[in-house]
């Protein structure tokens, strides 16, 4: 019997999959899983017993990553799960950029009370004009399960569209409409396009990387979308390209107190992975990896672990999670052959610091006798 504790209300279309060999809920001890939502985990005394964690989001920062994989504790996310969710609502955001709509909506709010109100309207509604966006250009930065979307998104609505990613994967670049630019560097999307998006992931080389410098790069009048992370633009300088009319507009999911209520900044409070479809996704997706690791071993969208998924085809899986150094296959394999156990299937990945190995075998084993192996962090089987 598996205990998994939930950290935030989890959409039952998720936890409903569990099953009757697991115990869920908020008042679980000594638990084998968590699945969190927005809950800070950073000050949560791990049980020894705690072997995942699975976040129903993409964003892993309420989670101490570093501690986890000390601890031999895998993080799961749920990367994609939520992208359709965040693209209508950066579709909605370029046209509020544009359109000047959330304004002309707040004008109208002082008019009550007013005679000839749509007199008045007629009169002031054109401080209000804002540009189309067909034929304009669109820059993203970041090329993810989001970012690709958006790109696809934006060239039906006849949108030039630019994309930067270094690191875009090879699933992304597949599914990308045939007809997003390439951009070599951000300076072509800084320097060429109208409207700006940031879907990057928040990492030491894109940390502030909407600065003074970057923003003078750009076209006069812009506007500048941010669904990806707040840490990614400097607020400060933001508003500086505002007052210089460099900037036309910001717009970001991320409220902090330096650009509340300030000119031509819409703030949106983080409502980006905020549909029932959205929730339901993230909350099936987490449970599946969840059981997945706890019932089989595999590993898919871990963060700080490498992705293994092997199908089972013996009575005995030993998993291991131990550090990255040389000669562990080898100790492994002598260990196991002094114990006359015969290795069916054996499979070994590494993600930095640490490394992953799935041992197949028909034979029984004793898994304490490998917790006890010089860099091993956590050993299990599973029958």
């Amino acid at each position: 019997m598996y205990k998994m504790k939930l950290m935030n209300k989890i959409s039952p279309k998720g936890t409903d999959l569990f099953g009757e060999q697991y115990l869920v809920g908020e008042d679980q001890n000594d638990e084998d899983g968590i699945l969190v939502r927005s809950a800070t985990l950073h000050d949560y005394d791990f049980p020894q017993s705690l072997k995942a964690i699975a976040r129903a989001g993409a964003g892993v920062n309420n989670i101490p990553i570093d501690k986890c994989s000390e601890n031999g504790v895998v993080v799961f996310n749920t990367p994609g799960a939520n992208a359709n969710a965040v693209k209508e609502l950066v579709l909605c955001a370029l046209f509020l950029s544009s359109r000047q709509i959330v304004e002309g909506i707040d004008w109208v709010k002082t008019l009550d009370g007013q005679d000839n109100v749509g007199k008045l309207i007629e009169k002031g509604k054109s401080q209000f004009v804002g540009p189309e966006l067909e034929g304009k250009k669109l820059g993203i930065i970041g090329l993810g399960a989001i970012g690709v979307r958006v790109a696809n998104a934006a060239i039906k609505l006849g949108m030039e569209v630019y994309g930067y990613d270094p690191y875009i994967s090879v699933d992304a670049a597949w599914g990308m409409s045939k007809w997003v630019k390439n951009a070599q560097n951000e300076d072509v999307i800084f320097s060429e396009c109208d409207y700006i998006t940031l879907h990057a992931p928040s990492t030491p080389e894109t940390k502030g990387m909407i600065n003074k410098e970057n923003i003078a790069k750009m076209k006069d009048g812009v506007r500048l979308l941010n669904f990806a992370r707040a840490d990614l633009v400097n607020s400060q300088d933001i508003l500086d390209g505002i007052a210089q009319g460099k900037i036309k507009k910001y717009i970001t999911d991320f409220a902090t107190e330096d650009i509340i209520n300030q000119k031509d900044i819409i703030v949106m409070p983080h409502l980006g992975a905020s549909t029932p479809e959205s929730e339901d996704n993230c909350a099936i997706m987490a449970v599946k990896e969840m059981k997945d690791y706890l019932e089989n071993g595999n590993i898919t969208n871990s963060v700080n672990l490498p992705s293994v998924k092997e199908p089972r085809t013996t009575k005995y899986r030993i998993c291991l999670i131990h550090k990255n150094v040389p000669n562990m296959l080898a100790q492994f394999a002598t260990f196991l052959a002094n114990k006359h156990i015969n290795i069916e299937n054996m499979v070994n990945k590494a993600k930095g610091e640490y490394a992953y190995t799935i041992i197949d075998t028909q034979d029984a084993i004793d898994i304490q006798s490998f917790k006890d192996l010089k860099y091993v962090i956590k050993a299990r089987v599973i029958e």
